[in-house]
């Protein structure tokens, strides 16, 4: 999972890139599918990931927009 931020670019969305073996896929910040594909147990992984961490995804968008440090989320356990 990655937060990738171009301060030449304007997002519309805030959102995340997911990279699953040769899958690549963008996610809001609520785990909905925005663009790519990504196999379904991975993608429902993702989404109980984005909603337990949407306060920390939320606050790392910010970081990113900001141009800060964009700090490390844990993954599931």
């Amino acid at each position: 999972i990655y937060i990738y931020w171009n301060a030449n670019q304007h997002h519309k969305i805030p959102h995340f890139h997911a990279y699953y073996a040769e899958h690549i896929a963008a996610f809001d910040l609520q785990g909905n599918l925005l663009i790519g594909q990504m196999p379904k147990r991975a993608k429902n992984l993702i989404k109980i990931w984005s909603l337990e961490k949407r306060n920390e995804l939320v606050y790392a968008w910010k970081c990113a927009e900001e141009v800060k440090i964009v700090p490390f989320i844990e993954g599931l356990k």
